[in-house]
């Protein structure tokens, strides 16, 4: 139901195969969003928003509506960048109805390194600062990172007039990938993202932690992904997931109860979750096996899951394999309400 905080948006995208472009955007999103088909077209439901697109003959009529402004910008360059991705070799025009967006990205804040340690031998936090950490309270937990080329001025992104996002090219390109914060002190005005460090050629967000001086400027755009709001929660990942399970640990009420199974990869790889509900931790150790190559985390949720109160919220993040098979398990073979999980893929292996 809209009530009076609603924010929307409408558009018209014209393209040659408007029914196809839709069943392509519908796939590349199956995975991570609630799809809802119609005879004229789709709804799409995330943690924070919602699209309905419809086909129009050789056109897509896109309707948003979001609980704030900055959650409003990220669904709406989100569904432009990929409409247009999706569209290439034919033409693609995109209008919205309150006309050309400006420059400024709303969700936009640069940071600086304050400070970067290890907190495990694989996890390192790098301590940043921001003049508005107050914006990262709500609206989820998760960024994206922007990362400049080391010895240049940062040049940041902006907004095209259609919605997508206008990114860097060249010697300005930015390295982008996504994090959790994992916490944030509004009296200091900064906020601890933690990095897995491990081995491998094409890992430039650890690389960064690695080498994060005091001073290292550096951009987040975000934040998205909510924190769930259920009292009773299974919540399950490896060590790419800890922070945000850290995260949602502190933030649920006295009264919620947390069933929390992490696996890492040794005991020295273990941290300290702090949570005034009730939590119940399970460290699973992979003793010399690589991450993303065991099933422990799949077989532990099927044993617990079919059990679990209906209302009991489960959420887990791990290798995209993994998630893959959780999320069948929870979506299709027992049929959870699609409203009571969250299955995401964290990386791939």
């Amino acid at each position: 139901m809209m009530h009076a905080r609603d924010f929307t948006a409408s558009g018209v995208a014209t393209h040659k195969d408007a029914g196809q472009l839709l069943d392509q955007f519908c796939a590349r999103f199956a995975e991570h969003v609630i799809i809802t088909r119609s005879e004229v077209g789709a709804r799409l439901e995330t943690v924070i928003g919602s699209a309905d697109i419809a086909v129009n003959n050789d056109r897509l009529d896109i309707k948003l509506r979001c609980p704030t402004a900055a959650m409003l910008f990220t669904i709406r360059s989100m569904v432009a960048e990929n409409l247009f991705e999706l569209s290439t070799g034919n033409a693609l025009d995109l209008n919205w109805a309150d006309g050309p967006q400006p420059l400024a990205i709303p969700n936009f804040r640069e940071i600086s390194v304050v400070d970067a340690y290890d907190v495990t031998p694989h996890m390192r936090r790098v301590v940043v600062a921001t003049d508005d950490a107050r914006h990262f309270v709500e609206g989820g937990m998760h960024v994206r990172l922007l990362i400049p080329p080391k010895g240049r001025e940062p040049v940041w992104p902006h907004t095209e007039p259609d919605g997508r996002i206008h990114w860097p090219k060249g010697d300005d390109a930015l390295i982008i990938r996504a994090y959790t914060i994992r916490s944030i002190d509004l009296d200091r005005c900064e906020m601890n993202i933690d990095f897995v460090v491990h081995d491998g050629d094409n890992v430039p967000g650890a690389s960064w932690a690695m080498t994060a001086r005091p001073g290292d400027r550096a951009g987040l755009i975000g934040p998205g992904g909510g924190v769930p709001t259920a009292r009773k929660l299974i919540l399950a990942g490896d060590e790419t997931a800890l922070p945000a399970i850290a995260r949602i640990a502190a933030s649920v009420p006295a009264d919620a109860d947390l069933r929390i199974f992490l696996e890492v990869a040794d005991k020295q790889e273990e941290q300290p979750l702090t949570s005034s509900a009730s939590m119940d931790i399970t460290w699973l150790h992979r003793n010399g096996a690589a991450a993303g190559t065991t099933d422990t985390l799949e077989c532990i949720l099927r044993d617990i899951v079919p059990a679990a109160d209906p209302e009991t919220f489960v959420w887990a993040a791990c290798e995209q394999k993994q998630a893959r098979s959780i999320r069948a398990f929870v979506k299709s073979e027992i049929a959870r309400d699609p409203g009571t999980f969250s299955i995401a893929a964290y990386w791939q292996r």
